[in-house]
């Protein structure tokens, strides 16, 4: 294969431009609680992307207490927990198919017979926060009870049950208007006085980029994923979306992401019968969006492949950098892709993805492509500066910019590197 990026790529000379430190993510500034015109509000309650697991691309409505208890369990001894991921959320279908005689929600007495506060607190006994799902609608998307009309109840409901997480889906809504819809169970969840992050799922048909910054700390940019590398999967009346249509749609709005608003191209597909190449590909690119990391995958079956890549620190040090800068993509010639993210003290996450149905070879000299990211301004000169490398999935040190990186990265893989000074 010809020297695609010699060939293509334009270089120019840049200033290096610096930003402030910032602290790690570890020392991630704490919840605030704010009071303006009288109202409380809490607020930082997600300064990096979320991560967590959520029931619905494995098991959808078919969930018990039994099985959900399990896979508390090896959420913790897989590694997750360790490894940064929070929150253990539960989809649609853990409710009863009507209210009770007083209007509230109730846990399904078969799924859950000891009710859902002994459920959260089980999560919380592991070191886990709880999160737990409904529709703005009238029902679900699985037909159970909506919470339209009934959202300072439920939320007061959830803050009772010690509820952190709350995804707050899009079916059944008929003629409301999601902005006015999303900014009201806000305030509900607000007026509980509990941190509950707000995950808000319309699936980007508002564009909620545009205001969901400070109604929600999450917000689905995307139609929902399927377990696809580049293939939609067509479902009747809607289509899922395959990881590189997903891809494809967030450069766009990057700019739109940040601290306590995250753009969410969906949940991961994980361990969910992709390839392993594709799993990472699918990993890497997220973390190099900053994008919320919710795992989607049977833990209890885990292979040790997608346990290595849901589990592997350096690429979710990548996603969790205080800066949340989403990546963006520096080049695109014939299936091979560059996506290069901007962090904290002056280092760089640069990502070559394969997109290709066959092996591609690829020789790219870093002095002579030097980078500007024409939103943040930041940018490097390699013919000037030069930096450490680290190969993210190899787990081991590459050399440094002085050095071409030659390789031949497979069909639908990539190879993902942290750029140190």
């Amino acid at each position: 294969m010809k020297n695609l990026l010699t060939k293509c790529l334009l270089t120019a000379l840049l200033t290096v431009f610096t930003c402030s430190a910032l602290r790690a993510q570890d020392e991630a500034a704490p919840v605030k609680v704010e009071k303006k015109a009288g109202v409380q509000k809490v607020t930082n309650l997600a300064p990096t992307p979320p991560m967590g697991w959520n029931s619905w691309n494995t098991f959808q409505t078919k969930i018990d207490e039994k099985l959900l208890r399990d896979m508390v369990d090896t959420y913790v001894s897989s590694g997750m927990r360790d490894a940064g991921y929070q929150f253990f959320v539960l989809d649609d279908g853990w409710m009863a198919m009507e209210r009770d005689k007083n209007g509230s929600l109730i846990a399904d007495p078969k799924k859950f017979p000891a009710g859902m506060k002994a459920f959260a607190d089980y999560v919380h006994s592991k070191g886990l926060k709880f999160g737990i799902y409904n529709c703005a609608g009238d029902k679900t998307c699985g037909g159970y009870p909506g919470t339209r009309g009934h959202e300072y109840e439920d939320a007061r409901l959830y803050a009772s049950w010690g509820v952190d997480y709350l995804k707050y889906d899009w079916c059944n809504t008929d003629s409301l208007n999601a902005r006015e819809a999303y900014i009201t169970m806000a305030r509900a969840l607000q007026a509980t006085g509990r941190p509950i992050l707000f995950s808000l799922c319309e699936w980007g048909n508002h564009q909620p980029w545009l205001w969901a910054n400070g109604v929600g700390e999450m917000y689905r940019a995307t139609g929902d994923i399927t377990a696809n590398f580049d293939k939609d999967k067509h479902m009747g009346s809607w289509t899922a979306l395959s990881v590189m249509t997903i891809l494809d749609k967030m450069p766009a709005i990057r700019r739109y992401n940040g601290p306590n608003h995250w753009n969410d191209p969906d949940m991961l597909e994980v361990g969910n019968g992709m390839s392993y190449a594709e799993d990472k590909a699918h990993f890497s690119l997220w973390c190099m969006l900053a994008a919320p990391l919710m795992a989607g995958n049977d833990l209890r079956k885990m292979s040790p492949q997608s346990q290595s890549i849901l589990t592997n620190k350096e690429a979710i040090a990548i996603n969790q950098d205080a800066l949340g800068i989403s990546a963006y993509r520096y080049f695109a010639f014939d299936g091979l892709e560059i996506w290069v993210k901007p962090m904290n003290n002056n280092n760089w996450a640069v990502c070559f993805l394969n997109r290709a149905n066959h092996p591609q070879n690829i020789n790219y000299v870093w002095a002579e492509h030097a980078l500007h990211d024409a939103q943040t301004k930041l940018g490097v000169d390699f013919a000037k500066t030069n930096y450490k490398l680290r190969n993210v999935w190899a787990k081991k040190d590459a050399g440094t910019t002085k050095t071409a990186f030659k390789q031949t990265i497979p069909a639908h893989d990539a190879v993902m590197f942290m750029l140190t000074k």
